[in-house]
């Protein structure tokens, strides 16, 4: 990578976004190699790392991040194991955590198979060795404790270092608060000095005291002493103190030496969980961006859509869309100062080296970025004290490195090109640099204030204009980006709204020369265009949604009128069954009379057998009829094509519609009534000659009564209600059945007290719409139900 390359890469600010990708990382590993990834120039390897960003992402949806805490860099370590040295509990512990590690991230991708194939060799790579962590962990307690369980000789040595511990305690704690001993010791306590036991006692009685003197305090008065009645004790401490180190020290350099011979597992697995680290971090930093991944193709050209500066806020960014190398090779943009026009140019760059980079970039689906080999950029002022380098003189010292490295597969992103210098002299010096670099082959995008680049664009093939919108009422740009029209610089306007005086004005605009103010005039009357185009398309598309809205609705509707008719028409088959349950019971009823009559006198008993069978026949064909859905026969086909306007019957309602319009997907608009419904052709007939306008409206009106009925219930069952309730219930139930155009409707109440009985008589009295009512008779329910006639 060229140090001009480099310098483009800090200029495009790609550093910024690697420290949020490290951000993510877990491992220090990982987090470095996020600081120091560069973009690629290779198609093949550009894909792959997008489709590791791509895998972990969703990934991170389905289960969330795998755990990478205990990823360490144990190399310096292993290496020294290698060579016989012994670890310390620090490093042997960085090794466990390493291990588990590499178990935990095994475990999470399971099989692999959600992993994708991208990433799935990285995860079924990795070699636990869970036998080596269990013996590390299980040996070491903490960085500065090791287990009693990690020998059986520690653990003994131990065992014995407590009682012979004790024994001592036992001995001087006699002595601190013995009475004879109180007089002698400037303290009651025990305490240490070189690791063995002592009292504190007094200067004037240390000859009272025998045993051996370990320290003196700082003013001579207080005397350390080990009594000789606990020296034996301290000698067994010590010596089992240094038979404990020893054996602690035999465990590490076993443990090392375990570690050794599994080193070149545990490195590789350290650089495959770096590495997922990495990538998975990218697919952390593509939920925060909200990125997509681009297509990636070495040609086509880039296409970004409702792309956004990753560095800037995304509450208040414009997405823009934009396409540079398909078309046109050369983008030149143009428009205010503060319009944006920097901050696209940035926009082109820096996501072309994410997507190099193998990260999701912020932008829509459909989003493509080419390979390029070289992404070179002059942006912002850097003029130098130092050198004494003017701006301009910086700008081109930095445009002839360009130009000496342009050619085929290289993006080439130019700001403000020409300024700085006489406006003559530096807008022919800009066109004459864009020229030489598209001779060479390379992609440009550059942005400028000059007329004469804005003509060039409009006056050359390959090279295409686009302007930053600035809204001149309110004197904010709109940061959108319009591909194929010049901007236009808006100083007079923006001077007007500003406050300076008209007359001022009046005068800039006479020196202008007449050409200058004919291409102005032409920019402003392309822009009014433009933005009456925009509001059309905004109507438009407007419209369009509403006209989909209003085909769901109506489909909606088709549906819940299907599921009312289907319902309607499922009661109404339970309605009959329980009808004929009730017959089929009568009739048994009967025939049991029909026995014991039969029992007490003689009857014609051939022509009883035969009623009797006569009934049950019937009684059976109901039955099978009732359990079967009644096939309709499909309508002949129509005598001609459908067309707005025709008469049409529905032979399903038994009626006739108008056909309003027909969709392009065969789907009729009718006119039935008051009522608008949808139907397809098979599903109805053309009436070649239409009744009289009389005839059609009743067979209007009786599809809307028939479409009415469907959802209405001819009987309701109170029992169980109170008063109050089953008032309010009878009086919903006759609104629906009057509604619904019902004559007759039945309302069951039981027998019971009455009261239920009477109240749902008295608001049958007050209903304007009932006509009569009267108890059941035998076989309808008797004084249990209620029978009432609609008008």
């Amino acid at each position: 990578m060229s140090e001009l390359y480099e310098k483009s890469i800090q200029t495009l600010e790609l550093p910024r976004v690697l420290e949020l990708l490290a951000e993510q990382a877990v491992s220090e590993a990982a987090k470095a190699r996020a600081r120091n990834l560069r973009p690629s120039d290779e198609a093949g390897d550009i894909r792959r790392r997008q489709a590791e960003t791509g895998a972990a992402k969703h990934l991170i949806g389905l289960r969330g991040a795998p755990s990478f805490q205990g990823v360490r860099d144990v190399g310096a370590s292993l290496q020294r194991a290698d060579m016989g040295g012994m670890l310390n509990t620090r490093e042997l512990l960085d090794i466990a955590g390493l291990l588990h590690a590499a178990r935990s991230v095994r475990d999470y991708a399971g099989d692999g198979e959600e992993a994708g194939e991208s990433i799935r060799h990285l995860f079924m790579s990795l070699r636990p060795n869970r036998f080596l962590e269990d013996k590390i962990t299980g040996a070491i307690v903490s960085e500065d404790e090791i287990s009693d369980g990690a020998s059986g000789e520690l653990s003994s040595l131990r065992r014995q270092m407590r009682s012979a511990n004790a024994r001592v305690r036992e001995v001087l704690q006699k002595m601190v608060t013995s009475a004879h001993y109180a007089k002698f010791l400037q303290d009651n306590i025990i305490t240490m000095r070189s690791d063995r036991y002592v009292v504190p006692v007094k200067a004037e009685y240390r000859g009272e005291v025998p045993g051996l003197v370990h320290d003196v305090s700082a003013s001579g008065a207080t005397y350390f002493i080990e009594p000789m009645s606990v020296v034996q004790a301290n000698n067994e401490l010590r010596d089992l103190s240094a038979r404990e180190k020893k054996e602690i020290e035999r465990i590490l350099m076993e443990l090392s030496a375990d570690a050794a011979g599994f080193a070149e597992e545990i490195l590789t697995d350290y650089e495959l969980l770096s590495a997922l680290d990495l990538i998975f971090a990218r697919g952390q930093l593509s939920y925060r961006m909200n990125g997509s991944e681009p297509a990636i193709g070495e040609s086509g050209g880039l296409a970004l859509r409702r792309a956004r500066h990753p560095l800037l806020d995304p509450k208040t960014v414009v997405p823009i869309d934009l396409r540079l190398g398909s078309d046109f090779d050369t983008l030149i943009i143009t428009g205010p100062n503060t319009g944006g026009k920097t901050v696209a140019l940035k926009t082109i760059g820096l996501l072309s080296l994410m997507a190099q980079c193998g990260l999701h970039i912020p932008a829509g689906d459909g989003s493509r970025v080419p390979v390029y080999r070289n992404i070179l950029a002059d942006i912002g002022d850097e003029q130098s004290i130092e050198q004494s380098l003017s701006t301009f003189s910086s700008h081109m010292t930095n445009i002839v490195s360009i130009l000496e490295e342009a050619g085929p597969g290289v993006l080439i992103l130019l700001d403000e090109l020409g300024a700085g210098t006489d406006p003559v002299e530096g807008a022919a010096l800009a066109v004459a640099i864009l020229q030489h670099a598209r001779e060479k082959g390379a992609v440009l995008a550059a942005t400028t204030h000059y007329a004469e680049l804005k003509v060039f664009a409009m006056t050359n093939a390959g090279v295409q204009n686009a302007s930053c919108e600035f809204d001149v009422e309110t004197l904010r740009p709109t940061y959108r980006l319009i591909i194929g029209l010049p901007g236009k610089s808006n100083a007079f306007a923006i001077s007007r709204r500003l406050g300076l005086p008209e007359r001022i004005i009046e005068n800039a605009s006479k020196l202008l020369n007449g050409e200058t103010a004919r291409f102005e005039d032409v920019l402003s009357r392309l822009e009014q265009q433009r933005q009456e185009m925009e509001k059309e398309r905004g109507e438009t598309a407007r419209l369009l949604r509403k006209a989909q809205e209003d085909a769901a609705r109506a489909g909606e509707y088709r549906e819940r009128l299907e599921r009312e008719r289907d319902r309607a028409a499922e009661k109404a088959r339970a309605d009959a069954r329980r009808i004929v349950e009730e017959t089929r019971r009568t009739a048994d009823e009967i025939f049991r009379d029909l026995d014991e009559m039969k029992k007490q006198k003689s009857a014609d008993w051939q022509a009883e057998n035969d009623a009797r069978t006569e009934i049950r026949r019937r009684l059976n064909e109901s039955d099978r009829a009732l359990s079967q859905s009644p096939e309709e026969p499909a309508p002949p086909p129509s005598s001609r094509p459908l067309r707005p306007g025709d008469t049409v019957e529905l032979p399903a309602m038994k009626s006739r519609a108008t056909v309003l319009s027909i969709g392009r997907d065969g789907i009729l608009q009718l006119q039935a009534g008051i009522l608008k419904i949808s139907a397809r052709e098979d599903e109805v007939r053309l009436i070649d000659n239409p009744p009289e306008q009389a005839e059609v409206k009743k067979y209007q009106q009786r599809a809307e009564q028939k479409l009415r009925t469907m959802g209405a219930s001819p009987e309701i069952d109170l029992r169980g209600m109170t008063t109050e309730e089953a008032a309010d219930a009878t009086d919903r139930f006759l609104d629906d059945a009057a509604m619904g155009r019902l004559t007759t409707v039945t309302i069951i109440h039981g027998k019971g007290t009455g009261a239920l009985r009477a109240a749902v008589h008295a608001r049958l009295r007050s209903n304007p719409a009932v006509k009569d009512f009267r108890l059941g008779r035998y076989g309808e329910g008797e004084n249990g139900v209620t029978i009432a006639e609609l008008k």
